[in-house]
Protein backbone atom coordinates (compact mmCIF):
# COMPACT_ATOMS: atom_id res chain seq x y z
CA UNK A 1 0.00 0.00 0.00
CA UNK A 2 1.25 3.48 -0.78
CA UNK A 3 1.22 5.64 2.35
CA UNK A 4 -0.23 9.15 1.99
CA UNK A 5 1.30 12.16 3.71
CA UNK A 6 -1.12 13.65 6.24
CA UNK A 7 -0.48 17.24 7.40
CA UNK A 8 -1.29 17.87 11.08
CA UNK A 9 -2.28 21.47 11.84
CA UNK A 10 -2.68 22.86 15.36
CA UNK A 11 -2.77 26.17 17.22
CA UNK A 12 -0.33 24.71 19.76
CA UNK A 13 3.32 24.13 18.86
CA UNK A 14 3.49 21.31 21.42
CA UNK A 15 0.69 18.87 20.63
CA UNK A 16 -2.74 18.42 19.12
CA UNK A 17 -5.57 16.41 20.66
CA UNK A 18 -8.30 15.24 18.33
CA UNK A 19 -11.51 13.30 18.84
CA UNK A 20 -11.96 11.39 15.60
CA UNK A 21 -15.53 10.27 14.92
CA UNK A 22 -17.17 8.49 12.02
CA UNK A 23 -20.70 7.18 11.64
CA UNK A 24 -19.53 3.66 10.84
CA UNK A 25 -15.82 3.26 10.17
CA UNK A 26 -12.39 4.83 10.09
CA UNK A 27 -11.66 5.48 6.44
CA UNK A 28 -8.43 7.49 6.29
CA UNK A 29 -6.00 5.71 3.94
CA UNK A 30 -2.61 4.25 4.89
CA UNK A 31 -0.71 7.41 5.81
CA UNK A 32 2.23 8.92 7.67
CA UNK A 33 3.25 12.23 9.21
CA UNK A 34 6.32 13.56 11.05
CA UNK A 35 4.44 13.93 14.35
CA UNK A 36 4.58 10.94 16.75
CA UNK A 37 1.04 9.77 17.48
CA UNK A 38 -0.82 8.20 20.40
CA UNK A 39 -4.18 6.67 19.48
CA UNK A 40 -6.81 5.32 21.88
CA UNK A 41 -9.77 3.54 20.22
CA UNK A 42 -13.02 4.23 22.10
CA UNK A 43 -15.30 2.28 19.78
CA UNK A 44 -15.07 0.18 16.59
CA UNK A 45 -13.15 -2.94 15.64
CA UNK A 46 -11.35 -4.16 12.55
CA UNK A 47 -7.78 -4.44 11.29
CA UNK A 48 -4.88 -2.20 12.26
CA UNK A 49 -1.92 -1.81 9.87
CA UNK A 50 1.33 -0.36 11.22
CA UNK A 51 4.40 -0.71 9.02
CA UNK A 52 4.72 -4.45 8.33
CA UNK A 53 2.36 -5.37 11.18
CA UNK A 54 -1.24 -6.45 10.56
CA UNK A 55 -3.42 -7.11 13.61
CA UNK A 56 -7.02 -7.02 14.73
CA UNK A 57 -8.09 -4.12 16.91
CA UNK A 58 -11.02 -3.64 19.28
CA UNK A 59 -12.23 -1.06 21.78
CA UNK A 60 -9.51 0.18 24.12
CA UNK A 61 -6.76 -0.43 21.59
CA UNK A 62 -3.88 1.90 22.53
CA UNK A 63 -0.81 2.37 20.33
CA UNK A 64 2.12 4.78 20.04
CA UNK A 65 3.52 5.48 16.58
CA UNK A 66 6.81 7.13 15.71
CA UNK A 67 7.54 9.84 13.18
CA UNK A 68 6.65 8.87 9.57
CA UNK A 69 5.62 5.31 10.51
CA UNK A 70 2.82 4.39 8.02
CA UNK A 71 -0.45 3.27 9.62
CA UNK A 72 -4.21 2.99 9.29
CA UNK A 73 -7.20 1.50 11.10
CA UNK A 74 -9.76 -0.25 8.88
CA UNK A 75 -13.08 -0.84 10.65
CA UNK A 76 -15.25 -3.83 9.84
CA UNK A 77 -17.75 -2.68 7.26
CA UNK A 78 -20.60 -4.70 8.73
CA UNK A 79 -20.54 -3.05 12.15
CA UNK A 80 -23.25 -0.58 13.16
CA UNK A 81 -21.50 1.27 15.99
CA UNK A 82 -19.69 4.54 15.27
CA UNK A 83 -15.92 4.59 15.08
CA UNK A 84 -14.36 6.94 17.64
CA UNK A 85 -10.81 7.52 18.81
CA UNK A 86 -8.81 10.00 20.85
CA UNK A 87 -5.59 10.90 19.04
CA UNK A 88 -2.63 12.85 20.41
CA UNK A 89 -0.15 14.26 17.89
CA UNK A 90 3.16 15.38 19.41
CA UNK A 91 4.51 18.40 17.53
CA UNK A 92 8.18 18.96 16.73
CA UNK A 93 8.62 21.54 19.49
CA UNK A 94 7.27 19.06 22.04
CA UNK A 95 10.45 17.06 21.54
CA UNK A 96 12.59 20.03 22.64
CA UNK A 97 16.19 18.86 22.85
CA UNK A 98 16.88 20.41 26.25
CA UNK A 99 13.76 18.74 27.67
CA UNK A 100 14.48 15.33 26.24
CA UNK A 101 18.08 15.38 27.48
CA UNK A 102 17.12 16.34 31.03
CA UNK A 103 16.98 13.79 33.83
CA UNK A 104 13.32 14.65 34.47
CA UNK A 105 12.32 13.44 31.01
CA UNK A 106 14.78 10.56 30.68
CA UNK A 107 12.07 7.87 30.81
CA UNK A 108 9.79 9.68 28.35
CA UNK A 109 12.69 10.29 25.95
CA UNK A 110 13.49 6.58 26.04
CA UNK A 111 9.86 5.70 25.31
CA UNK A 112 9.60 8.11 22.37
CA UNK A 113 12.85 6.77 20.93
CA UNK A 114 11.21 3.34 20.65
CA UNK A 115 8.02 4.52 18.93
CA UNK A 116 9.62 4.06 15.51
CA UNK A 117 8.92 0.35 16.08
CA UNK A 118 5.25 0.97 16.88
CA UNK A 119 4.14 0.24 20.45
CA UNK A 120 0.95 -1.65 21.34
CA UNK A 121 -0.04 -1.19 24.99
CA UNK A 122 -1.60 -4.10 26.87
CA UNK A 123 -5.34 -3.67 27.23
CA UNK A 124 -5.20 -3.84 31.02
CA UNK A 125 -2.83 -0.85 31.05
CA UNK A 126 -4.92 0.96 28.44
CA UNK A 127 -8.00 0.65 30.64
CA UNK A 128 -6.08 2.13 33.57
CA UNK A 129 -5.17 5.14 31.42
CA UNK A 130 -8.59 5.57 29.80
CA UNK A 131 -9.89 8.15 32.34
CA UNK A 132 -6.89 10.39 31.55
CA UNK A 133 -7.61 10.20 27.81
CA UNK A 134 -11.25 11.12 28.42
CA UNK A 135 -10.22 14.09 30.59
CA UNK A 136 -8.18 15.42 27.67
CA UNK A 137 -11.36 16.19 25.74
CA UNK A 138 -12.60 18.86 28.18
CA UNK A 139 -9.52 19.97 30.10
CA UNK A 140 -8.14 23.51 29.66
CA UNK A 141 -4.93 23.92 27.66
CA UNK A 142 -2.39 23.80 30.49
CA UNK A 143 -4.10 20.83 32.17
CA UNK A 144 -4.07 18.99 28.86
CA UNK A 145 -0.31 19.31 28.75
CA UNK A 146 0.00 17.92 32.28
CA UNK A 147 -2.25 14.97 31.40
CA UNK A 148 -0.26 14.19 28.25
CA UNK A 149 2.95 14.18 30.28
CA UNK A 150 1.34 11.92 32.90
CA UNK A 151 0.24 9.47 30.20
CA UNK A 152 3.71 9.38 28.66
CA UNK A 153 5.44 9.00 32.03
CA UNK A 154 3.15 6.18 33.09
CA UNK A 155 3.72 4.35 29.81
CA UNK A 156 7.47 4.95 30.02
CA UNK A 157 7.60 3.32 33.45
CA UNK A 158 5.44 0.37 32.42
CA UNK A 159 6.45 -2.95 30.89
CA UNK A 160 2.91 -3.65 29.70
CA UNK A 161 3.50 -3.19 25.98
CA UNK A 162 5.05 -4.85 22.93
CA UNK A 163 6.58 -3.72 19.65
CA UNK A 164 4.58 -4.03 16.45
CA UNK A 165 7.60 -3.70 14.13
CA UNK A 166 10.60 -4.94 16.16
CA UNK A 167 12.88 -4.78 13.10
CA UNK A 168 11.84 -1.22 12.30
CA UNK A 169 10.07 -0.09 9.16
CA UNK A 170 10.45 2.63 6.56
CA UNK A 171 7.76 3.96 4.25
CA UNK A 172 10.31 5.58 1.94
CA UNK A 173 9.57 3.50 -1.15
CA UNK A 174 9.55 4.63 -4.75
CA UNK A 175 6.29 4.71 -6.69
CA UNK A 176 6.90 1.35 -8.39
CA UNK A 177 7.65 -0.46 -5.14
CA UNK A 178 4.62 1.13 -3.48
CA UNK A 179 2.42 -0.16 -6.29
CA UNK A 180 3.89 -3.64 -5.93
CA UNK A 181 3.28 -3.79 -2.19
CA UNK A 182 -0.28 -2.63 -2.78
CA UNK A 183 -0.88 -5.46 -5.28
CA UNK A 184 0.63 -8.04 -2.92
CA UNK A 185 -1.44 -6.88 0.02
CA UNK A 186 -4.68 -6.85 -1.96
CA UNK A 187 -3.92 -10.34 -3.23
CA UNK A 188 -3.42 -11.68 0.31
CA UNK A 189 -6.69 -10.16 1.48
CA UNK A 190 -8.56 -11.81 -1.38
CA UNK A 191 -6.76 -15.18 -1.44
CA UNK A 192 -5.61 -16.02 2.10
CA UNK A 193 -8.18 -18.85 2.29
CA UNK A 194 -6.63 -20.52 -0.74
CA UNK A 195 -3.25 -22.07 -1.44
CA UNK A 196 -0.89 -19.22 -2.34
CA UNK A 197 2.14 -20.14 -4.45
CA UNK A 198 5.30 -18.10 -4.85
CA UNK A 199 4.99 -18.35 -8.63
CA UNK A 200 1.45 -16.92 -8.59
CA UNK A 201 2.15 -13.99 -6.29
CA UNK A 202 5.45 -13.10 -8.00
CA UNK A 203 3.78 -13.10 -11.40
CA UNK A 204 1.26 -10.55 -10.12
CA UNK A 205 4.07 -8.02 -9.76
CA UNK A 206 6.03 -9.15 -12.83
CA UNK A 207 8.98 -10.60 -10.90
CA UNK A 208 10.82 -13.89 -10.83
CA UNK A 209 10.25 -15.96 -7.70
CA UNK A 210 13.83 -15.37 -6.53
CA UNK A 211 13.71 -11.60 -7.05
CA UNK A 212 10.28 -11.37 -5.46
CA UNK A 213 11.49 -13.14 -2.31
CA UNK A 214 14.41 -10.75 -1.98
CA UNK A 215 12.22 -7.72 -2.68
CA UNK A 216 9.54 -8.62 -0.14
CA UNK A 217 12.01 -9.48 2.63
CA UNK A 218 13.91 -6.25 2.08
CA UNK A 219 10.83 -4.02 2.10
CA UNK A 220 8.67 -5.75 4.73
CA UNK A 221 11.51 -7.02 6.95
CA UNK A 222 10.15 -10.57 6.91
CA UNK A 223 9.73 -13.39 4.34
CA UNK A 224 6.52 -13.48 2.32
CA UNK A 225 5.14 -16.73 3.74
CA UNK A 226 5.82 -15.59 7.29
CA UNK A 227 3.79 -12.47 6.52
CA UNK A 228 1.01 -14.58 4.99
CA UNK A 229 0.85 -16.97 7.95
CA UNK A 230 0.84 -14.07 10.38
CA UNK A 231 -2.08 -12.55 8.47
CA UNK A 232 -3.94 -15.87 8.68
CA UNK A 233 -3.27 -16.18 12.41
CA UNK A 234 -4.75 -12.75 13.00
CA UNK A 235 -7.83 -13.78 11.06
CA UNK A 236 -7.99 -16.82 13.36
CA UNK A 237 -7.75 -14.54 16.41
CA UNK A 238 -10.73 -12.58 15.16
CA UNK A 239 -12.77 -15.79 14.94
CA UNK A 240 -11.61 -16.92 18.40
CA UNK A 241 -12.82 -13.66 19.89
CA UNK A 242 -16.02 -13.11 17.93
CA UNK A 243 -17.38 -16.66 17.50
CA UNK A 244 -17.85 -19.94 19.38
CA UNK A 245 -16.37 -21.98 16.53
CA UNK A 246 -14.25 -25.02 17.38
CA UNK A 247 -10.49 -24.60 17.08
CA UNK A 248 -10.31 -27.04 14.18
CA UNK A 249 -13.02 -25.12 12.34
CA UNK A 250 -11.14 -21.87 12.88
CA UNK A 251 -7.98 -23.47 11.52
CA UNK A 252 -9.55 -24.15 8.13
CA UNK A 253 -11.60 -20.94 8.15
CA UNK A 254 -8.33 -18.99 8.42
CA UNK A 255 -6.66 -20.59 5.42
CA UNK A 256 -4.61 -23.34 7.09
CA UNK A 257 -4.75 -26.90 5.79
CA UNK A 258 -3.24 -28.67 8.79
CA UNK A 259 -4.37 -28.38 12.40
CA UNK A 260 -0.91 -29.26 13.74
CA UNK A 261 0.73 -26.59 11.55
CA UNK A 262 -1.93 -24.11 12.65
CA UNK A 263 -1.10 -24.77 16.31
CA UNK A 264 2.63 -24.29 15.68
CA UNK A 265 2.08 -21.03 13.83
CA UNK A 266 -0.32 -19.76 16.47
CA UNK A 267 2.22 -20.33 19.22
CA UNK A 268 4.94 -18.73 17.09
CA UNK A 269 3.02 -15.49 16.56
CA UNK A 270 0.89 -15.28 19.72
CA UNK A 271 3.02 -17.14 22.26
CA UNK A 272 0.17 -19.37 23.45
CA UNK A 273 -2.37 -21.93 22.25
CA UNK A 274 -5.64 -20.80 20.60
CA UNK A 275 -7.73 -21.95 23.57
CA UNK A 276 -5.59 -19.91 25.95
CA UNK A 277 -5.80 -16.85 23.70
CA UNK A 278 -9.61 -17.05 23.71
CA UNK A 279 -9.73 -17.48 27.49
CA UNK A 280 -7.34 -14.57 28.10
CA UNK A 281 -9.36 -12.25 25.87
CA UNK A 282 -12.55 -13.17 27.69
CA UNK A 283 -10.91 -12.33 31.03
CA UNK A 284 -9.75 -8.94 29.72
CA UNK A 285 -13.26 -8.33 28.43
CA UNK A 286 -14.61 -8.88 31.95
CA UNK A 287 -12.04 -6.38 33.27
CA UNK A 288 -13.18 -3.84 30.69
CA UNK A 289 -16.80 -4.23 31.78
CA UNK A 290 -15.82 -3.69 35.40
CA UNK A 291 -13.92 -0.53 34.48
CA UNK A 292 -16.72 0.96 32.37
Amino acid sequence: MKPHFKPISSESSLFKIELQESNKQFDYPWHYHPEPEITYILSSHGVRHVGNSTENFYCDDLVLLGSNLPHTWQSCREEDEPATAIVIYLKEDFLNESWMQSIEFKAIAGLLAETNKGIAVDREKALQLKPKFLRLLKAPAFEKMIIVMEILQELARSAQFRFLCPQGFTGALNRTDNARINVIYDYIQSHYLQQVSLSEISSRVNMSEKYFSRFFSKVMKKPFFEFLNEYRINRACKLLIETDMQISEICYASGFESVSFFYRQFRKFKGCQPKTYRKNYQQVGELRLQAS
